[in-house]
């Protein structure tokens, strides 16, 4: 546990703990099978998944609401507005005030203020700043999770009364200026994020070396010819890839029948606006094997060997592979381990969940194979690899994609669709150009992107800073001139005896008057 309370307070504020100013609340969820319990229900319920990527302070209401049945059927409470609503598992931190009266699940421990001299504002930012603290009190071998009885031993230093105003409104103006920097980066992304998009759509469309081709129409190679060749080479290498299979197996064709066999690739059949110089084709035309990985390679997990490539190590704006979380394996032998072995050159698409990112195998690459999340395409002509990689990560190839993935069932991409992606093929001369011109821009990009990165960071490192400020009494002036926070707490605590002991005598009162009558 991280202990907090060592640190120094100003004059006036004084450490305490969180079932000293709250009453801690947990939660419950009514059987989900019983309808009477949900249906037309208008308690407003929570759980964790419903501040999960939530903002605002302030709450109102979650995606479910029971109804009193549900309420009375189970453990959850019917909150008050004002209350601190802060999430105990899956995950810890998670902070937000109730708006109106709320309830919650298990997932929560809520604190219902005891006091009105106790901010919810102050404790809601508290609470925003130390998840770490919550955490390191959490206990739990499947999941971390923060029983009631530590949630009421949360450490909170208290100011005097008039401060947490003066701290609340200081934390969220200087938060109000940093968020308007976040969201400036945010659309600042945004914007690169377009102008790649663009880049890569000018590039397969020819607008991004329109020039060079006039410049240079009276010595350029017209891409007719680069694809009839590739089509006499796709043919020749799906003929050495057999050869190879039937040696593999011993089984060597006595005649040439199996030729037969060869299937001719799919035209072009698009309406698309292409350069002059350049010839229609499709994936099927230029890749002569596409294939994808399978399952059950867990069993081959290893601490060495060769890297085992998968969806993670693909990404959304780059086409170089990420490698810094990588899985090895000790392939097997045979078919299994020959079919899904890259070679440099060839192009990765993800073809399940977010599917059509894409990277491409370099040249040097070492010995590593694809998971079944992965489909490789491995062009004819190892030269076409980049450019190809590129063509398939951009808007132009994923939209073609998207109106694949037709119907509720289909949720990912097969084999057919990665050779079904229709483009423009220049020669092999524009095409490194047209590489060598994206890489330029989009290093760029790159650059740009670094340095948002680093500023959004630094704004989240700022946050952090001011609260850590805040609640060591150095964010504004500690010139109170009332009742201290010790004073505070301790009336606090007289209150609620002095409370308690009513409602004990009220009860009393109520018993032997029961019991009069009942005599």
């Amino acid at each position: 546990m991280i202990d907090v309370t060592k640190k120094e307070l100003p004059e006036g504020w004084q450490w305490t703990t969180m079932e000293h100013i709250a009453d801690v609340i947990g939660g419950g969820t009514p059987k989900s099978k019983e309808k009477i319990f949900f249906d037309d229900g208008e308690i407003p319920w929570l759980t964790p998944a419903d501040l999960s990527g939530y903002t605002a302070k302030h709450i109102s209401k979650g995606a479910r609401n029971i109804t009193g049945a549900g309420l009375n059927s189970s453990s959850a409470k019917l909150m008050p507005a004002g209350t601190v609503l802060f999430t105990s598992r899956a995950p810890i931190g998670y902070v937000a005030i109730a708006t109106n009266e709320i309830s919650t699940n298990q997932g929560f421990k809520s604190f219902v203020l005891k006091s009105e001299e106790i901010l919810p504002d102050y404790v809601y930012w508290w609470l925003k700043g130390n998840k770490q603290l919550a955490e390191s009190m959490a206990s739990g071998t499947t999941f971390l999770e923060l029983s009631g009885s530590k949630a009421k031993q949360l450490p909170i230093p208290i100011s005097p009364p008039e401060q947490q105003k003066r701290i609340v409104a200081k934390i969220e103006e200087l938060f109000s200026h940093i968020d308007a920097g976040i969201e400036a980066l945010k659309k600042a992304k945004q914007l690169l994020k377009q102008y790649r998009q663009s880049v890569l759509k000018a590039a397969v469309t020819g607008e991004l070396t329109k020039e060079w081709r006039e410049a240079n129409k009276d010595k350029l190679e017209f891409a007719s010819r680069l694809l009839e060749c590739i089509l006499i080479e796709r043919r020749q290498k799906w003929e050495e890839l057999q050869l190879e299979q039937f040696n593999a197996k011993g089984n060597m064709p006595k005649n040439e029948k199996w030729k037969e066999k060869y299937k001719e690739a799919n035209g072009f059949d698009a309406d698309i606006n292409i350069p002059e110089e350049w010839v229609g084709a499709t994936t099927d035309q230029v890749f002569y094997y596409v294939t994808s990985g399978s399952r059950g390679w867990a069993k081959y997990y290893s601490e060495e060997g060769p890297i085992f490539l998968r969806m993670g190590n693909l990404e959304h704006y780059d086409v170089r592979l990420d490698l810094e979380d990588i899985q090895r394996v000790n392939p097997p032998f045979g078919a299994e381990g020959s079919r899904t072995k890259v070679e440099p050159g060839d192009s990765l698409i993800s073809i399940t969940a977010d599917v059509g990112m894409v990277g491409i195998v370099p040249v040097g690459f070492e010995e590593a194979y694809i998971n079944q999340h992965v489909a490789l395409g491995r062009p004819v002509i190892r030269e076409m690899g980049l450019y190809l990689a590129w063509l398939l990560s951009g808007d132009f190839a994923k939209e073609q994609f998207k109106s694949l993935q037709r119907g509720a069932t289909k949720v990912g991409l097969g084999l057919e669709d990665i050779k079904a992606i229709q483009f423009g093929l220049p020669s092999l001369e524009e095409q490194q150009l047209i590489v060598n011109r994206i890489q330029e821009k989009l290093s760029s990009i790159e650059r740009l992107n670094n340095i948002i990165d680093k500023q959004s960071l630094l704004a989240k490192k700022q946050k952090q800073t001011i609260l850590s400020s805040a609640f060591a009494g150095k964010l504004v002036e500690n010139d109170y001139s009332g009742e201290s926070a010790a004073d505070l707490l301790e009336r606090i605590n007289k209150e609620r005896v002095l409370l308690k002991s009513k409602e004990k005598s009220s009860k009393r009162k109520f018993i032997k008057k029961k019991g009069n009558k009942d005599g």
